[in-house]
């Protein structure tokens, strides 16, 4: 036995040398970490946990700063101050990135993925970290991939049942081609706008209706300027937790594993999160009065029938060879 302890006590020494090293490597920072999402939502629950792990493993000499709710400018602004190094991190859709890498914009194509877990595969896998390497050279690092969800329709005119339904309305939706196509492309007037403004566009009624997740609608209250909410399904967005490379490349090898590692933590946790808060976001909005749809299965087949004009377009832009390479990745998990 003595023997034993003797052993643990030389080895628990031989390890106190290499963590004071580490210790030495870790520098006093503050990271700001900027987001569109208000406190409550998964998107900024994860970011919460991020920080708190960030600080937990940097004996808080790392403090992670998070602003919420575009406080900081919307996703295009905040990618931009990233590149220029005023703001250190943020989490966005990952579509949004297609306007520094066209192939991004494959996450945003209509009914691409039925479940997340078909994300997951392809955004965890080669696929997802391919596209994250070519962030390089345009200033950012890719950190890890999180969920916003299964975008729905909500607007304050009418139910909507039926493609028809559509026609007419003034939709909300973000600033990216693929999105202004769709809507367009099923009648609607698509309007682009950075998500800050959202809502007191909703409530001026300057246009009619949006398109986001569940928890989105609940944690923004959009419940208060939106009377229906359709079922629609119609984009899965994986989210991409970025890290400027202006203070990536001034990390030392422990302070880059310390992010590393914590990113990889705070994405377990907050996609676990986001499927949990979907249904119960759906229940809520229902308590709160919002009138909810869903289509059947005929008129469902005849929006994905309108768009998909609008998904042969984008992938001539994307280019048929990286589609087939997420089809080709969802073909294995469906199997």
């Amino acid at each position: 036995m003595k023997t034993l302890t003797r052993s643990l006590c030389i080895g628990l020494m031989a390890l106190l040398p290499v963590s004071a090293a580490l210790a030495q490597d870790i520098k006093e920072r503050t990271i700001k970490f900027a987001f569109q999402n208000q406190k409550g939502h998964p998107q900024a629950e994860g970011a919460q946990k991020f920080a708190d792990l960030v600080a937990q493993k940097s004996a808080n000499k790392i403090q992670v700063k998070l602003f919420a709710g575009g406080t900081l400018g919307g996703d295009l602004q905040t990618v931009s101050a990233l590149q220029g190094g005023t703001v250190e991190m943020t989490v966005l859709n990952a579509g949004i990135l297609s306007s520094q890498v066209k192939a991004f914009e494959v996450f945003d194509f209509p009914f691409l993925f039925a479940t997340p877990q078909e994300a997951d595969a392809v955004v965890d896998g080669p696929f997802g970290k391919g596209l994250f390497d070519k962030l390089t050279e345009k200033n950012l690092i890719g950190l890890a991939y999180w969920e916003l969800g299964f975008r729905n329709l909500t607007n304050s005119k009418r139910p909507i049942t039926k493609v028809e339904d559509i026609a007419g309305l003034k939709i909300r939706v973000i600033q990216s081609p693929i999105y202004i196509d769709m809507f367009n492309a099923l009648g609607a007037t698509a309007t682009p706008m950075p998500f800050p403004e959202l809502y007191p566009a909703l409530e001026q009624r300057a246009v009619d209706g949006q398109e986001n997740p569940f928890t989105l609608i609940r944690t923004s209250k959009l419940y208060e300027v939106q009377k229906h909410v359709a079922v629609t399904r119609h984009v899965y967005n994986p989210q991409a937790v970025l890290i400027g490379k202006k203070l990536w490349d001034q990390l030392s090898p422990a302070e880059k594993k310390i992010i590393d590692d914590s990113a990889k933590e705070a994405t377990r946790y907050q996609r676990e999160l986001s499927r949990k808060q979907s249904d119960e976001a759906l229940a809520e909005l229902k308590k709160l009065g919002m009138q909810v749809t869903e289509f059947s299965p005929a008129e469902m087949q005849r929006i994905r029938d309108k768009v998909k004009p609008v998904i042969d377009k984008h992938t001539a832009a994307v280019g048929a060879d990286v589609v087939k390479q997420v089809q080709d990745e969802i073909a294995k998990v469906r199997k």
